[in-house]
């Protein structure tokens, strides 16, 4: 399982538009722009070339962004609009990789229902995360 924080970067990737989905594939830019990355599928079987999805074994966000954007998983626009314009690369090293104290840091002044919702909302797609039924490879070649 990726950690729960992966959830907003990929908000963050779908409110800035970094994504271009095709037919089986989709390219998704970094946060600061130097990177980008391949995620491709067939079926249940997704490929990404991003650091957590391929080395870590686990989603990363341009996979959890693209399932979002298929419908795959939950995608709450009202939530999403939080996290717009993060340069999440920058901010994690600020924070030295604590993910949880970056999704704090851009809530700091978010009145308090409003985190709730929040983060009830992340938890959800998390709990998403957990049931579905996909499977992550190394090979990029699906066929």
């Amino acid at each position: 399982m990726p950690p729960i924080e992966k959830i907003p970067e990929a908000y963050t990737a779908i409110e800035d538009l970094r994504i271009e989905v095709f037919e089986d594939s989709a390219k998704v830019k970094s946060s600061n722009g130097e990177k980008e990355y391949l995620i491709k599928w067939k079926e249940n079987v997704y490929y990404s070339n991003d650091n957590s999805t391929y080395w870590q074994g686990y989603t990363g966000y341009p996979v959890i962004a693209v399932l979002m954007v298929q419908g795959k998983l939950s995608l709450n626009r009202d939530i999403s609009k939080y996290f717009k314009s993060v340069n999440w690369s920058e901010l994690n090293k600020k924070n030295k990789r604590d993910y949880k104290k970056s999704v704090d840091d851009i809530l700091l002044g978010t009145p308090e229902n409003e985190k709730e919702k929040i983060f009830r909302e992340i938890e959800k797609v998390f709990e998403e995360i957990k049931n579905l039924k996909i499977t992550l490879s190394k090979k990029k070649d699906l066929s």
